[in-house]
């Protein structure tokens, strides 16, 4: 004969292990609350003034002055996210989880190399793509790096622009240069590293306007 008194307790048992089960899937299931990550940007001012004294005499502004189309930068892998990254040991990336950027520095770089150009007083129209404008010349970037590296106290952030200047009547590259930026931080941790960032990106946009200023007026010079 069947004991009632057991299947009550079996049947007992068997709702608690199923309410346990529901109540952990439910924590599973259910987001852990997190407050919301540390948004920075590149500062919109970093292109300071002197960026045209700094551009030699011969540079002149001229009635033929070109004009120039800016294309999207592109970044190298790791470096093409809202991410900040950082490095501890070589070939080693990683990234804040609580810091970020507002947008991919890419994105946020072309208004800045925008400015540099046009406070540079060296060419007639600066112009961002996507657009319709043909320009006499076109400007090709790529982020090589952006990293907040701890590699010593205090600690730096190593900032890296290559660009390409090119004709486009002919499609060809009338000159390079890779720029190299690194800043100590004020702080080891992620703003310090963001306030670094937005002077290594302020001392390589006036270097790239002063690069693209000078190749411009020697390729007018040539023709």
């Amino acid at each position: 004969m069947i004991n009632s008194t057991h299947l009550m307790k079996t049947a007992g048992s068997g709702f608690i292990v199923t309410i346990a089960a529901l109540l952990c899937s439910c924590s599973i299931l259910t987001p852990v609350n997190s407050p919301p990550p540390n948004r920075y940007s590149f500062d919109s001012a970093a292109v300071t003034l002197a960026t045209p004294q700094k551009i030699s005499a011969k540079s002149a502004v001229r009635t033929n002055a070109p004009t120039i189309v800016v294309s999207a930068p592109r970044a190298a892998a790791g470096f093409d996210s809202h991410h900040i990254a950082y490095i501890r040991q070589p070939h080693k990336l990683d990234y804040f989880q609580q810091s970020e950027w507002i947008e991919a520095p890419a994105t946020m770089l072309t208004p800045l190399v925008s400015t540099a150009l046009e406070r540079s007083g060296r060419f007639s129209a600066v112009v961002q793509s996507p657009t319709s404008v043909i320009g006499q010349l076109r400007l090709d970037l790529e982020i090589v790096r952006l990293q907040h590296e701890f590699y010593s106290a205090p600690s730096r952030v190593h900032f890296t622009l290559r660009a390409h200047l090119i004709d486009t009547t002919t499609r060809q590259v009338i000159a390079w240069r890779e720029f190299d930026a690194s800043v100590a931080s004020s702080g080891e941790d992620p703003y310090g590293g963001v306030l670094a960032a937005n002077i290594a990106v302020r001392t390589v946009m006036e270097e790239l306007a002063v690069f693209c200023a000078q190749a411009a007026d020697e390729q007018i010079t040539r023709k």
